[in-house]
């Protein structure tokens, strides 16, 4: 099992519990891989450095996750068809 840190930014144009909800998705996404969440991260709404889809302020959550190497992959194929996802990265924790 390999440690992962997942950076995901959700649209702050969402109301409270659509944002609450895409995050539990995620989550669901990456145990339904075969990952195993360790830190479930805080959401924080952010000014985002550049302005995407006509947006400056964005909801950051930082997840971190053991997992094998194949659910980073598949996770990815799947937010990047989320609709309130607007940027988000995984990347080999090195800890």
């Amino acid at each position: 099992m390999n440690k992962y840190e997942l950076a995901l930014v959700v649209s702050a144009n969402v109301e409270e519990e659509v944002r609450n909800t895409t995050i539990e998705q995620v989550k669901e996404l990456i145990t339904r891989f075969g990952g195993t969440i360790t830190d479930p991260g805080t959401c924080e709404k952010k000014k985002l450095a550049y302005e995407i889809q006509k947006m400056s302020e964005g909801f950051y959550n930082f997840i971190k996750f053991e997992a094998d190497a194949a659910c980073p992959a598949e996770v990815e194929s799947r937010l990047r068809i989320m609709e309130n996802v607007i940027r988000f990265l995984i990347v080999k924790d090195g800890e």
